[in-house]
């Protein structure tokens, strides 16, 4: 996948690749701008019979095995595990679907996203990266949030602490359009929910435990058993919006099962085309479109920018060694 050849849009993206950095008190290298702390999961997806009535995928035809990356939000890789700013958590699924073709599904801990566009978003790391609390009030993320009402509810919804990855479901925050082997679409938004259903920690309890409780947790439980999660594809129904990731559907729509994840290993820490995994919030695949949600094309794009810096930092640091 290139680069964007549009100036604009790769402007767009190095702005906010720099807006991360600003957040994060600098670059991390060889990180994640946002997520820089995760692990990675093996594993298969099993498909619902429901799914080859939603989309024509491969995946939802057969049994894929998978690479799942559960993290923490910050772009700072030794963020504690309770750290307030180490929420929402992402979970991220790459569907391996033959020699270098995969698709993936990238989605957090939030129900929402902050705000409809990339230049939005981008104004809001900004006004995070500018904002002070010892220093007069309002301050730039005060006033940023004063005027976006949907950036406001999202920082205003509860991200309370899972006592497990196991244990914490995940969305993905833009609608796709799904086009089944007789040519009828429907457009919905995927949910991954754990198995074993949801379990959160009082501020108290989550204060008190270590600062890797959860990556130290869920390598301890995958060496007992595998871990699974659910994937069900909420329906839009007409009228819905679907190209606007700060606008939820009734919690009533019709859920469709799309399948199983059973994760069964941790991925070998020295597997580096696993740690230079790049990916993909398109899912690029035949029976499953992005909707014209605009955030799209500008998060693959910083993906993909974000990526082949970590890449970058990998080589010259085997560089170093090597000499």
């Amino acid at each position: 996948m290139p680069l964007p050849t549009d100036p604009k849009a790769l402007e767009l993206s190095q702005d906010l690749l720099k807006a991360f950095d600003d957040v994060n008190g600098g670059e991390h290298a060889g990180h994640r701008p946002a997520h820089a702390k995760g692990v990675m999961l093996e594993g298969v997806f099993q498909p619902a019979a429901e799914a080859a009535t939603l989309t024509r995928a491969p995946h939802a035809q057969r049994e894929t095995p998978i690479t799942v990356r559960l993290s923490d939000f910050a772009g700072i890789p030794s963020i504690p595990d309770n750290a307030d700013e180490a929420s929402p958590r992402g979970c991220a699924i790459r569907f391996h679907l033959g020699e270098h073709v995969h698709t993936d599904i990238v989605a957090h801990s939030v129900d929402n996203f902050p705000t409809r566009t990339a230049e939005e978003f981008l104004e809001f790391l900004r006004a995070v990266a500018e904002s002070d609390p010892s220093k007069p009030h309002p301050n730039a993320i005060e006033r940023f949030l004063g005027a976006h009402s949907n950036a406001l509810k999202f920082v205003q919804t509860p991200k309370p602490m899972p006592s497990s990855f196991a244990h914490e479901s995940f969305f993905a925050v833009s609608a796709f359009k799904f086009t089944a082997a007789n040519g009828t679409s429907q457009y919905g938004r995927y949910r991954i929910l754990p198995d074993i259903g949801s379990s959160y920690l009082t501020a108290e309890a989550a204060k008190a435990k270590s600062p890797d409780f959860l990556f130290d947790e869920i390598r301890e439980r995958i060496a007992r058993s595998p871990i699974q999660y659910h994937i069900a594809v909420q329906l839009a129904e007409r009228g819905d919006v679907t190209d606007d990731a700060t606008v939820r559907w009734p919690e009533g729509r019709r859920h469709v099962k799309f399948g199983a994840l059973v994760l069964r290993s941790v991925a070998a820490e020295d597997d580096l085309e696993k740690r230079r995994m790049i990916l993909d919030p398109v899912p690029r695949v035949d029976g499953i479109e992005p909707s014209a949600d605009p955030l799209f094309y500008p998060r693959a794009d910083l993906y993909l920018l974000s990526g082949r810096r970590r890449r970058a930092a990998d080589q010259q640091s085997a560089k170093a060694k090597a000499s």
